[in-house]
């Protein structure tokens, strides 16, 4: 079956779902080209493994569009509108947020109703922002959350990490756990979510799909 489904990844930093994404597609588990990688730091990682995969990149950086300019929303706004017409032009099926440290406005969710994929290492209602698992770990030491987790939603407005869920999965913490091992746990269960989620609403969108 010919490969007709397109994705653009947005990373932040080492890129390890972005890995996973590339060994999926690359083994057939997902039936998809990705078409593009975009990160907003320019030492990232995961531009590199881009270019092992053969994959276009590109660094878009936040910092140009902040000198001079006293309004940061309208910025940011700006920033998001023009990183927007870059994704646009690959016509792509699911934009996958794969740690991606940008909160993203209306400016760019507004050209892609329903495409856009977060992938966040907590419960749903659990620990929203950057540092979710140093916050399970914390509540966890103080007998607050007897378990971590992974899920996977949608992205809709500037909430954090608080759209419509598709997919998610607990990852119980184990009596001899450090915050590497449960760590390391977590990103096994991230990589192998978000493979199986990208794959299942790739085939839900076929045949037929408009975007």
């Amino acid at each position: 079956m010919a490969v007709t489904a397109r994705l653009v990844v947005l990373a932040s930093g080492s890129g390890t779902n972005l890995q996973a994404l590339i060994d999926a597609v690359e083994a057939g588990r997902i039936r998809a080209e990705l078409a593009r990688v975009i990160v907003n730091r320019s030492g990232a990682p995961a531009r590199r493994r881009a270019r092992r995969a053969g994959i276009p990149e590109e660094c878009r950086l936040l910092g140009p569009y902040l000198r001079n300019a006293p309004d940061r929303a309208a910025v940011r706004r700006r920033y998001d509108a023009d990183l927007a017409g870059a994704v646009a032009a690959e016509q792509p099926d699911l934009v996958v947020l794969a740690g991606w440290m940008h909160l993203l406005s209306t400016a760019f969710l507004d050209r892609f109703p329903e495409r856009v994929v977060n992938l966040h290492p907590a419960l749903p209602g659990a620990f929203p922002g950057a540092n979710a698992i140093e916050d399970t770990w914390t509540a966890y030491r103080a007998g607050e959350v007897a378990s971590a987790g992974v899920m996977v939603h949608y992205v809709v407005d500037e909430g954090v990490d608080d759209g419509p869920v598709i997919a998610t999965e607990e990852v119980p913490i184990l009596q001899d756990d450090s915050i590497d091992t449960l760590t390391e746990r977590i990103h096994r269960v991230e990589h192998r979510l978000l493979v199986d989620t990208v794959a299942t609403l790739l085939e839900e969108r076929r045949p037929g799909s408009t975007y």
